[in-house]
């Protein structure tokens, strides 16, 4: 448990978290548990008792940078930044043999409005200004070096399942229709009807597990499942795992994400 103390500061009663020489593990351990009470404050369910009333009294009275008070953005940038030192590509998420391969689930389907066409389906590719855009077509996808890949996908909700992957490599898709735009600090993808969308960090985004998918256990994606293009992004929870790309923006600017609005 982290307790926080209220002391005298700049002439007001302020929690001071003093800094110490302290490990990795129990660094890592702090951003942890404050981050979980970010998560506690904004669902509303963080009990008095949780922190000492003033506190918590001084914590919600705080001037919000974005929508989150700012002694808790630090933490999440903290936190940030500690996951920006420890990724990197060598650093890849657990493959698993067929015998561990699950029935794939259907889980959300914003986005997968049923007046889409999939015979008139074409990616859109877009660059830093937004106004010129490339289209790439399914067939210019499969030439793409084909990988397979069996990871597992780690809902938020709780659940996870094994699944059976193929597809491109979104870092040869872009090396080979965007490559103006590899120094693009993030990338953004949204539905055709742009009703679901996600924002990616670069270094995920190229990450060597992250998949433009178009197949699922060894056939090609169903319409539930996000045909005829989607994301997999084992490096991330499902919901960054977009289905039915239909628009994929390289940009310096924070995309919009679904669940970040």
């Amino acid at each position: 448990m982290i307790q926080v103390q209220c002391q005298k500061w700049r002439g007001g009663s302020s929690p001071l978290i003093r800094t110490k020489k302290l490990g990795t593990k129990r660094c890592l351990h702090s951003l942890v548990v404050l981050d979980s009470l970010l998560t506690c404050l904004h669902r509303g369910v963080a009990k008095q008792e949780t922190m000492p009333m003033d506190a918590w009294s001084w914590l919600r009275s705080q001037p919000k940078e974005g929508d989150v008070e700012w002694p808790l953005r630090r933490v999440l940038r903290g936190n940030e930044a500690i996951a920006e030192a420890w990724f990197k590509d060598s650093h890849r998420s657990p493959e698993f043999g067929p015998s561990q391969v699950t029935a794939p689930r259907k889980n959300g389907d914003v986005g997968l409005g049923a007046d889409f066409e999939p015979d008139r389906w074409v990616l859109t590719v877009k660059g830093f200004d937004s106004t010129s855009a490339l289209q790439v077509t399914m067939a210019q996808i499969r030439e793409l070096p084909r990988v397979e890949q069996t990871t597992q996908l780690n809902c938020i909700e709780g659940w996870t399942t094994v699944v059976r992957w193929a597809g491109a490599r979104f870092g040869d898709f872009t090396a080979k229709y965007a490559r103006g735009f590899l120094d693009a600090k993030y990338v953004g993808m949204q539905t055709p009807d742009r009703e679901y969308f996600v924002g990616l960090d670069s270094a995920s985004a190229m990450h060597p597990q992250t998949l433009l998918c178009y197949e699922m256990d060894g056939a090609d994606l169903t319409t539930e499942h996000g045909a005829p293009l989607r994301l997999v992004i084992p490096v991330k929870y499902g919901v960054k795992n977009i289905k039915r790309i239909g628009t994929i923006t390289y940009t310096n600017e924070l995309p919009e994400d679904y669940w970040g609005e």
